[in-house]
């Protein structure tokens, strides 16, 4: 029994959804047939049938047009494609009465629309009346049938009329020849149009429209007024635009403007432009109107229009625009072909008494007053939406501007630039870049610069610049750069391109060539800087070398400069800086003040001389000095020992030791000078007088260290 029941609810199911898929794809029902005989100069003998598609139009069907009369039950059909259809004339008599519907059909099925019963005699349809305004009143129009010239004599009319594009027809009926507007708003067009019947058939169709303005005033509302300065909002070449009023504010033809300026000088020019002047300062086309002529100077303006009957109240702008500091993130725009969407978030930079937003858009290139429009957008709002024809590759500057509160003293609205934005409808290859060079090239390295890619010329926003080396190395460089470092290899030769990129993909390449320098330069310094360097060295160390203490050893060829050192300690420029030798390593400068230099006359004595001498000197013992020699050895022992003892007053034990020790060295040179003047005696004559004085006794060589120095 489950089973029968299953296989029940399976061909159940099987049936509703083959009649489903049926119905799905079967065309939906055309409307009813509209069928008259049209009537121009003459009746027309054949009827007209129109109808309208089904819900799914866009599928393709075919049309039947299917009439029957009441004294024949013979049918009779139209096929075609189109919502048109014919009942020619021997099909019917002149008084019938006709059935008629249609049949759509396709692949899925077929279905049919509802019938319309008509009498033949009452489907004339006469043409539309001509219309005219009347001269008699402001408001009234008149209107004249074909019916006479039909044999048929007039009927009534229906009127519909509005007061501006988009709005809703409003419908009044039964009137015949005229109609006249009662209590019309003021400054308001009125578009008028009218259908008649004759004494019987069917209306006429609509007549054409006709426009009239109402009773004349002044215009009403105030232009827009707004400043064009190219792509730079800080610039002080501009020129003053204005959209138009439209018809419903203009109550009428718009004879002419008058404009305002106040300058910087406080000075105000008032100049009144004419529409009917076409080679004069004002410019108008598409709806906006400009002044050929620079704001260079003016402050502020306010602008008013006319006509016959008054003026519209003055527009004020301020003319100068300050910059909000630099270009503010959080400007976003989108452009097609068709509109422009702009979207921002500034909140936070704000005034408190923000009147509104500006969002304009300007071609880049074109002259002043073209090119340019815009939009105000309230206070409360964060984007804004434009129409327009974007021209492809072209750059247009978008740009955000607010607009505060009037200034109450001179009516003027502060205006503030808050950021800007290239933009582009669609996006192609840009242009080559039109300068690359060699900035300059180093030893391991080279600079590129190279000019940016004109905005005129980019068809796109440039994303970044490629730079290859060799068709080996590729480097994405940021758009806002000019130039790019590349470390190369001497003496190689390189050729290195660069293309800017955009969406649309990468530019032309634009190529340079170059050398770098060659390797010897590396040899050169390699081998000349270490040669120069050792030279150096070595004379700083042959020099070190003859100072140091040990120089009899390490300095044979002067060893004999420093056979004596005279004791430091006889000297007190040497025990003031005693206290700062810590470091053996450390390099001392000591200078006395005003130095005693004295140039020592060398001579040659031979050697048997000093052995004559040194036997006429010489003791029993055979020790070679004399007994003074001993006292002045004890005297120097004594001098060593009396300095180390020495550690209280340094001032008044340096006093006394300068006393008793060599407290005023003598040169040598004076001690000859002076034996040469009391005695007549030359310094080599006698070797006694030589040994027996006191500074030579203590510091000169001994006659056998001579020797052994010889």
């Amino acid at each position: 029994m489950l089973r029968i029941n299953l296989r029940c609810v399976l061909v159940v199911w099987v049936v509703i959804l083959s009649e489903s898929l049926s119905s799905a794809g079967r065309p939906a029902p055309p409307s009813r047939p509209d069928c008259f005989i049209p009537c121009n100069e003459n009746c027309q003998v054949d009827i007209h049938c129109t109808w309208e598609p089904g819900l799914d139009p866009e599928t393709p069907a075919n049309y039947t047009l299917h009439w029957k009369s009441n004294h024949s039950e013979r049918q009779h059909a139209f096929h075609g494609t189109s919502l048109y259809g014919l009942i020619l004339r021997r099909h019917f008599s002149s008084h019938d009465n006709l059935h008629v519907w249609v049949q759509v059909k396709n692949q899925h099925g077929s279905v049919e629309s509802g019938e319309a019963t008509f009498n033949t005699a009452e489907i004339f349809k006469p043409p539309p009346p001509e219309v005219t305004w009347s001269v008699r009143e402001p408001l009234e129009i008149s209107w004249t049938s074909s019916c006479d010239q039909l044999q048929h004599s007039l009927g009534s009319c229906d009127v519909r009329h509005r007061t501006g594009a988009g709005q809703d027809w409003i419908q009044e009926g039964s009137f015949h020849g005229s109609f006249t507007f009662h209590s019309p708003r003021p400054c308001s067009v009125y578009e008028v149009q009218v259908r008649c019947a004759c004494d019987s058939g069917l209306r006429s169709n609509w007549s054409g429209s006709l426009w009239k303005s109402s009773i004349g005033t002044a215009p009403v509302g105030e232009l827009d007024v707004w400043r064009d300065c190219g792509i730079s909002p800080q610039s002080s070449d501009c020129v003053l635009t204005w959209k138009e009023l439209p018809a419903s504010q203009a109550c009428g033809l718009i004879l002419g403007y008058a404009v305002r300026l106040s300058h910087l000088d406080s000075s105000v020019v008032f100049v009144n432009v004419s529409t009917a002047e076409h080679r004069g300062p004002l410019v108008c086309e598409e709806m906006k109107c400009y002044l050929n002529s620079s704001l260079k100077g003016v402050s502020s303006v306010s602008v008013s229009a006319y006509n016959a009957h008054g003026a519209s109240g003055p527009s004020h702008l301020s003319v100068p625009v300050t910059v909000k500091g630099d270009k503010q993130k959080g400007f976003y725009l989108k452009m097609t072909e068709d509109n422009l969407t702009v979207s921002w978030n500034f909140s936070s930079v704000l005034s408190e008494n923000l009147k509104e937003y500006v969002v304009q858009y300007k071609l880049t290139g074109s002259p002043l007053g073209q090119g340019l429009d815009w939009v105000r957008v309230s206070n409360s709002n964060t984007s804004a939406f434009l129409k327009g024809q974007f021209k492809r590759y072209k750059p247009y500057q978008v740009s955000l501007l607010t607009v505060s509160c009037s200034n109450l003293s001179s009516g003027s609205s502060p205006v503030q630039h808050l950021s800007s934005a290239i933009g582009f409808s669609h996006q192609g290859t840009p242009s080559r870049v039109p300068s690359f060079k060699v900035q300059s090239i180093a030893v391991s390295d080279v600079t590129l610069s190279w000019e940016p890619v004109p905005l005129l010329q980019q068809n796109g926003i440039i994303l970044f610049y490629q730079i290859g080396v060799n068709r080996h190395n590729v480097y994405n460089v940021s758009s806002s750069l000019t130039s790019k470092q590349l470390r190369v290899h001497p003496g190689q030769e390189y050729e290195v391109w660069i293309r800017a990129v955009t969406a649309a993909g990468p530019g032309e390449n634009t190529t340079v060539t170059f050398n770098t320098n060659p390797h010897e330069d590396y040899v050169y310094f390699g081998l000349v800087l270490p040669v120069v360097l050792s030279l150096v060295l070595v004379l700083v160390l042959v020099s070190l070398s003859c100072l140091c203490p040990g120089a009899k050893t390490t300095c044979p060829l002067m060893r004999q400069c420093f056979l004596k050192v005279p004791d430091p300690r006889n000297s007190h420029i040497f025990r003031k800086v005693k206290n700062q030798i810590n470091d053996s390593s450390d390099w001392i400068c000591v200078c006395e003040p005003h130095p005693k230099i004295s140039l020592l006359e060398v001579v040659e004595i031979q050697s048997w001389a000093f052995k004559s001498s040194l036997k006429k000197t010489s003791n029993p013992e055979g020790s070679t000095r004399p007994a003074d020699r001993d006292r002045s050895s004890q005297k120097d022992r004594t001098d060593e020992e009396r300095e180390d003892t020495v550690t209280g007053d340094s001032q008044r034990t340096d006093n006394k030791y300068r006393a008793e020790a060599y407290s005023r060295i003598i040169d040598s040179d004076e001690e000859e000078e002076k034996g040469e003047k009391e005695e007549g005696v030359d310094c080599c004559s006698s070797s006694k007088e030589l040994l027996e004085t006191g500074y030579e006794k203590h510091f000169m060589p001994t006659a056998e260290e001579i020797l052994e120095a010889v």
